[in-house]
């Protein structure tokens, strides 16, 4: 009978795993009702919950939750004592809290989005997230912690995503990512005020090069040095025609 249970365990577990993304550890919120049979079972439910599920857990309630049990004195003690030991998730009644059944299915919302299992023993519970596609639901009977099967919505939410009528939880978070990264659905304000880091660039090779230094020109010749230079040279051939007409002379 435990192989036979641990197997149907398995098989709804992997159904979760697959249609609705969830993955170790997981989160199981607890109320009230559930740790009061557990402690009437004498089941501790720290140990053998992670054996069940076969992977880790956070053991996890509300704050509504555990304020109930306050209220309704010293016949629970032992539940709350037991609750206590959890993890209290933020929930939107911290002012004015509100009957724990109705704290569990808020934090479910409509898709149940943080992929909680729910532990409960309360009907009203057990009836509105039975509603709610993906939630798995965890009880105990006959001293025995038991993980439902897959709710009638679960079954017809993924039959709906296979005929392409609905988009898979998966793909809904890739469409977000995407979106963030493109800046779609922002206000033109958001867009602007976020502004892209460049990452840094290699220095261009050419600029690492050392320069190679000028040649010291030249200055031109001034026009006045350049006349005084002709002005001279003329002379002296005069003086040398001169001299050869004397010389030719006097041989006469």
């Amino acid at each position: 009978m435990k192989i036979k249970r641990q197997k149907q365990a398995k098989k709804t577990i992997s159904f979760y795993k697959y249609n609705f993304s969830f993955r170790e550890p997981f989160q199981i919120l607890i109320d009230g009702t559930f740790c009061q049979a557990a402690l009437k079972n004498k089941i501790q439910i720290k140990e053998q919950m992670p054996k069940y599920l076969m992977g880790e857990v956070q053991l996890c309630t509300t704050n509504c939750a555990l304020k109930e049990l306050e209220t309704l004195g010293k016949q629970l003690y032992g539940a709350k004592i037991i609750l206590q030991r959890f993890q209290v998730r933020k929930c939107p009644h911290f002012k004015n809290p509100v009957p724990a059944s109705e704290c569990l299915l808020s934090m479910l919302e409509e898709t149940n989005p943080h992929h909680y299992f729910v532990a409960t023993q309360d009907h009203t519970v057990t009836t509105g997230l039975k509603k709610i596609p993906g939630v798995p639901l965890l009880y105990i009977i006959l001293n025995t912690i038991v993980l439902d099967k897959p709710s009638q919505a679960s079954l017809d939410h993924v039959q709906a995503v296979q005929l392409g009528e609905l988009v898979s939880p998966t793909e809904q978070q890739s469409i977000r990512s995407l979106k963030e990264e493109q800046g779609i659905g922002q206000k033109d304000g958001e867009r602007r005020g976020k502004k892209r880091k460049r990452k840094p660039s290699n220095p261009n090779p050419l600029s690492c090069l050392k320069k190679k230094k000028k040649g010291v020109p030249t200055p031109p010749l001034k026009k006045t040095e350049q006349g005084e230079n002709r002005k001279r040279s003329r002379h002296k051939k005069q003086k040398t025609q001169g001299g050869d007409n004397m010389s030719a002379v006097t041989a006469m």
